[in-house]
């Protein structure tokens, strides 16, 4: 397997698995490497043709100095920087035309619905979804897991039935199954890592079963460097009638993702570890799973009519965005 590595501290390793690899073991390598690049701490070192050298001037928070050296950041697993374009998305939005969306006809109220929706759509392309009314905008990852857990989980899930997960999923993909297990009755089972330190994917395959409701996995992990292969688990996980809920938060920003390719039945990724705005991500589910799912919040939008004692509800993606939605994180989230 070819691998690429970054040179570090000693108390970090990464891997990076070569696109055309197929051999699916990961493992951890020695710190040190013939092949390790130098730190990186000018222009000159880091090459006119080097990623870095071309995008680091659209990124205004770069372009200052501390301690008498120029800022490198590299904390963009837990959140990323923003580009010019984003920025200016954000502040363009906010000086001409701030209004909220589908509730007026004025022209403000309608540029901002467009605005809004166009941000949608270009998401649904950008990770391959059949059409736009399958994104659905949250806060963030963590918003959609719970979205799918109060909405999706409380109305399938019940007493002996299993959600299965691994044990390197973030506390994300896992608290919010705890509650939903300990209000239905339903089991968590966790897959371990092998001796490589990366999701047991035979352990997994044999965990499914006809009780198997719900499969949890994360397709990239920064922290384990794991890759899986989501097609497959995918395709396990449907033999015995369960549904997957893939966290992409580190894939979407890295790599492509095709959801029709890889056939989750749910998808989420954030918005501010792929250079976009923060209180901003999304959830991605198959049309037709949305569309027999409940609300989760009440309120704004996510209604059709309101009676004194009852309501009707607006179709997906409307049903699951109630209230005033971050409109100008997400318009920054659709300049990527």
């Amino acid at each position: 397997m070819e691998s690429f590595v970054l040179k570090l501290p000693p108390s970090f390793r990464i891997i990076k698995q070569s696109p055309n690899c197929t051999n699916r073991t990961f493992r951890t390598v020695p710190f040190a490497s013939a092949t390790a690049p130098a730190p990186l701490s000018t222009d000159s070192q880091l090459g006119p043709g080097s990623l870095g050298y071309l995008t680091r001037p659209d990124f205004p928070i770069l372009h200052q100095e501390l301690n008498g050296k120029r800022l490198v950041y590299l904390d963009n697993a837990a959140t990323s920087q923003k580009p010019e374009p984003v920025l200016n998305a954000l502040r363009n939005y906010y000086e001409a035309y701030n209004s909220n969306v589908h509730r007026g006809i004025h022209y403000l109220s309608a540029k901002a619905t467009d605005e809004y929706e166009l941000a949608r759509q270009k998401i649904a392309n950008f990770i391959n979804a059949s059409e736009g009314r399958e994104i659905v905008f949250t806060r963030n990852a963590t918003e959609a897991i719970n979205l799918v857990a109060y909405s999706w989980g409380m109305s399938n899930l019940k007493k002996g039935d299993e959600v299965v997960l691994t044990i390197a999923e973030h506390h994300s993909s896992i608290v919010p199954w705890q509650f939903v297990a300990q209000k239905t009755g339903a089991v968590l089972k966790f897959v371990s890592l092998t001796e490589d330190e990366v999701p047991d994917l035979g352990k997994l395959r044999e965990t499914l079963s006809r009780q198997t409701k719900l499969v949890v996995v994360h397709h990239v992990s920064n922290v384990l460097a794991s890759v899986l292969p989501i097609d497959e688990i995918v395709s396990w996980a449907h033999e015995v009638g369960a549904k997957v809920l893939v966290d992409a938060c580190q894939s979407v920003p890295h790599m492509v993702v095709d959801v029709k390719s890889l056939n989750a039945d749910f998808l989420v990724a954030s918005s501010h570890k792929m250079c976009g705005p923060t209180g901003i991500g999304f959830l991605y589910g198959k049309s037709d799973i949305l569309a027999d799912m409940p609300p989760f919040l009440g309120g704004g939008e996510m209604i059709s009519d309101v009676y004194l004692d009852y309501s009707t509800y607006a179709e997906p993606p409307s049903r699951f965005e109630a209230g005033t939605p971050a409109i100008g994180e997400a318009i920054g989230l659709g300049q990527q």
